[in-house]
């Protein structure tokens, strides 16, 4: 769907500088929606990491604790893991979502400025 759009905004391109801005400025869109969803995905990471070391964490606490203590440590670490992907997901989603939507308004601003320019 997004290349359907780059490739209308390349059509809508061809033309005057007004179409030419009309494109640059949804180019500049495009862009920014990639960044976000870049963005989120970043966080997403960074989310995930810090999910495995707290898990890492929780793991050594139980171990020093004995081993009993250990399975509750273990058990602690990989809920805390699971909330940790479940967060990341979830940003990540976000941060795509936040791109597309962008994009999605890029390429319908050129394409109303270029139907526009052609009338």
């Amino acid at each position: 769907m997004l290349a359907l759009g780059i490739a209308a905004l390349a059509v809508a391109g061809c033309g005057s500088d007004a179409t030419d801005s009309v494109s640059s400025e949804a180019q500049e869109r495009v862009e920014k929606g990639a960044e976000e969803a870049k963005k989120g995905i970043e966080e997403a990471k960074e989310e995930v990491e810090k999910g495995f070391d707290e898990a890492e964490k929780a793991a050594k606490e139980g171990a020093e604790e004995g081993a009993g203590s250990a399975k509750e440590g273990v058990k602690e670490g990989k809920s805390q893991v699971q909330q940790g992907i479940e967060k990341a997901e979830k940003e990540a989603q976000q941060g795509i979502e936040k791109g597309r939507e962008e994009a999605e308004r890029g390429i319908e601003e050129a394409e109303k400025q270029a139907k526009g320019y052609g009338n």
